[in-house]
């Protein structure tokens, strides 16, 4: 997180912004006091990332570093009936 004074924001708002759209949250402060925050509207990833900030400040988590491999195999057909209705003749 970011945070700026209101004479700052005002005088960088374009660098400021610049932040916001890279995902981070911009916190504005008045004498030092937060008084609100900006942030990216596609902020679902955002907020994920914000709900873990304090795990991870706390030494609990750490961020990934990379991409999770999505090479998963493709599902695979087992012979006989399914679970489903075994279960279901098993209960009468």
């Amino acid at each position: 997180m970011i945070t700026a004074g209101i004479k700052d924001l005002k005088n960088q708002l374009s660098s400021y912004l610049s932040f916001v759209k890279k995902g981070e949250d911009v916190l504005i402060t008045e004498r030092g006091k937060v008084i609100a925050r900006i942030i990216n509207e596609n902020s679902q990833k955002t907020s994920l990332r914000q709900s873990l900030h304090p795990l991870v400040m706390q030494g609990l988590i750490t961020f990934p570093t990379s991409q999770i491999d999505k090479d998963v195999p493709d599902p695979f057909e087992i012979p006989g009936k399914p679970i489903s209705e075994m279960a279901i003749e098993d209960r009468r």
